[in-house]
């Protein structure tokens, strides 16, 4: 009988998160600021995973949190074979100048094992806004 190497990680989905402000689609004097993200993920386990929801926090500079929950991202539900990379932009509004995002996305394994993907979290600021 085989056995795995101990370690060996079978649902796994690294998430990587930046950030860029849309001064043309922002307005400071009603502190309003955009920022478009770009989200990258490499499923970097062994076995292919289907994206089906999401689950972003976003908190902005005074504390205010908001909460997102849908479908997929962007329209779609990309399915990642080991090694696969799926990369996608879309964008937030928050009302101060500086703020982050979190969350995670609920992924279904092939063999029907559902699990979270954890999206670490990363910086919505204007440029020169952190020092």
């Amino acid at each position: 009988m085989l056995q795995e190497p101990k370690g060996k990680i079978i649902y796994q989905i690294s998430v990587n998160g930046v950030s860029n402000y849309l001064e043309a689609q922002s307005d400071p004097g009603a502190s309003r600021y955009v920022f478009a993200y770009t989200i990258t993920l490499t499923n970097t386990g062994e076995i292919a995973a289907r994206l089906e929801d999401r689950h972003w926090i976003i908190i902005d500079g005074e504390g205010a949190t908001q909460e997102v929950r849908g479908r997929g991202v962007v329209g779609k539900e990309p399915l990642l074979e080991p090694g696969e990379i799926f990369t996608y932009s879309s964008a937030s509004q928050i009302s101060t100048v500086f703020g982050t995002m979190n969350g995670s996305y609920g992924m279904l394994a092939s063999d029907g094992t559902r699990f979270k993907a954890p999206v670490p979290s990363f910086h919505l600021a204007i440029p020169n806004a952190l020092h």
